[in-house]
């Protein structure tokens, strides 16, 4: 990715923790697991394309 941008994401506990585990679970940290997620989600849905610089 070449530019990045913070912004502030509000979201459940539960929901958190959750997204927590599943980033332990797959070695990435918690950001990383939610950029990932909504990559996917994106592609998954069409709305945005990937080339092989979007993979991590």
């Amino acid at each position: 990715m070449s530019s990045r941008k913070a912004f502030a994401l509000r979201i459940d506990a539960k929901t958190l923790a959750a997204m927590h585990r599943w980033a332990e679970f797959d070695l990435r940290s918690l950001n990383a697991q939610i950029e990932f997620v909504l990559r996917e989600a994106l592609r998954k849905s069409g709305r945005m394309k990937m080339d092989k610089s979007d993979n991590p």
